[in-house]
């Protein structure tokens, strides 16, 4: 038997993703912010792409307009609602809104402060 480990991103990634309900859609960088990493959208196409656990429904991952990854994922979110305009999943009705608590909130709701020099 082959012991697989897997990192504590991968996990924050996969946690994510298993909580986003049927019916609903996430984009790459959604998923980042919220697993803890705001500016890891292609960090997280990564582990979706490696991800052979069935439990992690991947297809409700989208890119940022709104286009699955792949053809066969748009035929299961269709199965599951989601509503999709042209080729493209409608995130104004679709998009997961998580709450975010704690430090991830912080982390990914933290902008840069311009300062002015003298």
């Amino acid at each position: 038997m082959i012991a697989t480990t897997v990192d504590d991103w991968t996990q924050a990634v996969r946690e994510t993703v298993r909580r986003i309900p049927a019916g609903r859609v996430a984009t790459y960088g959604l998923v980042g912010v919220v697993a803890g990493r705001p500016l890891a959208a292609r960090s997280v196409g990564n582990v979706m792409s490696a991800c052979d656990d069935p439990k992690v429904p991947a297809h409700r991952v989208v890119r940022a307009d709104g286009r699955p990854a792949f053809p066969a994922h748009r035929e299961r979110l269709r199965r599951e609602g989601v509503p999709f305009v042209g080729g493209r999943a409608d995130l104004r009705r679709a998009l997961w809104m998580p709450r975010l608590s704690g430090d991830r909130a912080r982390a990914g709701g933290r902008t840069r402060r311009a300062t002015r020099r003298r």
